[in-house]
C-alpha cells in the first residue's frame, strides 16, 4: 500500500503538534493544525516561524523553502472542519488517556472513512485507543521525538488490529519526512519509554536516597555513558508530570514494582515543580539564560 494523499491534519497545537506539523509541511504536505484554542494555534505558527528561521540561519533550508513550508500550513479551531479532507490525522494532544479516547471517538466519526488515524502517544495503549473507533485496522502509533524538526526517530506502534498495509504506509511516510522509522508492538511504554523512564526513575531514586547530587548524577551519565543530556536534565526537559504519567502507565500495565515512581518525583509534581515548563525542576530555568543552575532544593 502506497501512502496516497497530501492532506494531513494534526490535532493539538502544543510543542509536539507544532513540531509534527512543521515536518509534514516542510516535506510538501498540506497541513491543517487543529486546536480548540485560537491562542494556542497562533503560538504554534509563531513557534514554527522561529524554528524555520533557525534552519535558515544554519543554512539547512532557504528562504524560499521557509516560505513554501508556511504556505503549506493552515489552522482551524473546529475539529470537524479541520479534518474533513485529511488522508491522515495525527493526534498530538496532552498525554491523558480519557482525553485521547474522546478525541479518537470524534476522529472516527468525522474523518474520511479511508483516513488513517495516528496517535503521537508516548505510552498509552494503541489497542485501547483503537477500540473506541470502528476502524481499528487503520489506527496506529506514530511517536515522534522532541524536538520534532531535529530528532530523526519515529517509533511506529502497531495496535493489536493494525493492518500490515497501514504499517507499511506509515513506515514509507516517515521516510518521506526524512525520519528513521522503527516498528514496535503495543505493550506499556513501547520501547523508547519502557527503557528510558526506568533509567530516569532510578536517577531520581539515586538523588532521593542521597547517593549523589543532581550535577554528579547527570555528569556520570553524560561523560561515562556518552549521553548528550543527563537523566535529570532530560526529565526536566520532558516534563516531570509527563515522566510521572508514563511511569504510572508502566507500573499499572505490568504490575511490577520496579516501575513504581519515586516518591520524590511524585512530590515534585504535586508541588508544581515540573521542569522547564514551570521554570524549575531539578534545575532552575531563567528566560534567556543557558546556564544550568541546580535548584536550591538540591544545592549542597
Amino acid at each position: 500500500m502506497n501512502f496516497i494523499g497530501k492532506n494531513i491534519a494534526v490535532v493539538g497545537a502544543g510543542t509536539m503538534g507544532n513540531g509534527i506539523a512543521h515536518v509534514f509541511a516542510q516535506a510538501g504536505f498540506k497541513v491543517t493544525i487543529v486546536d480548540i484554542s485560537p491562542a494556542q494555534l497562533d503560538r504554534a505558527i509563531v513557534t514554527i516561524n522561529k524554528n524555520l528561521d533557525r534552519q535558515v540561519s544554519k543554512g539547512n533550508i532557504t528562504e524560499a523553502q521557509k516560505k513554501e513550508t508556511l504556505e503549506n500550513l493552515s489552522i482551524n479551531s473546529n475539529l470537524v472542519d479541520g479534518i474533513k479532507d485529511a488522508s491522515l490525522v495525527v493526534e498530538a494532544a496532552t498525554e491523558n488517556t480519557a482525553l485521547k479516547l474522546q478525541i479518537f471517538e470524534d476522529l472516527d466519526k468525522y474523518a474520511p472513512k479511508d483516513a488513517i488515524l495516528a496517535t503521537n502517544t508516548s505510552s498509552i495503549s494503541i489497542t485501547k485507543i483503537a477500540a473506541v473507533t470502528n476502524r481499528a485496522p487503520k489506527v496506529i502509533g506514530m511517536h515522534f521525538m522532541n524536538p520534532v524538526p531535529v530528532m530523526k526517530l519515529v517509533e511506529i506502534i502497531n495496535g493489536y488490529a493494525t493492518s500490515k498495509e497501514v504499517t507499511e504506509a506509515i513506515v514509507e511516510l516517515s521516510k518521506q519526512l526524512g525520519k528513521v522509522p522503527c516498528v514496535v508492538n503495543d505493550y506499556p511504554g513501547f520501547i523508547a519509554n519502557r527503557i528510558l523512564m526506568p533509567m530516569i526513575n532510578e536517577a531520581i531514586y539515586s538523588l532521593y536516597e542521597g547517593v549523589a547530587g543532581v550535577s554528579e548524577i547527570d555528569t556520570v551519565m553524560k561523560l561515562g555513558m556518552a549521553h548528550p543530556m543527563g537523566p535529570l536534565q532530560l526529565a526536566d526537559f520532558i516534563g516531570l508530570d509527563v515522566c510521572l504519567a508514563i511511569l504510572k502507565v508502566l507500573h499499572e500495565g505490568f504490575g511490577n514494582p520496579k516501575y513504581a515512581p519515586c516518591p520524590l518525583l511524585i512530590n515534585m509534581v504535586t508541588a508544581g515543580k515540573l521542569g522547564v515548563k514551570s521554570g524549575e525542576g531539578f534545575y532552575v530555568y531563567t528566560a534567556g539564560s543557558k546556564d544550568l543552575v541546580v535548584s536550591a532544593q538540591f544545592a549542597k
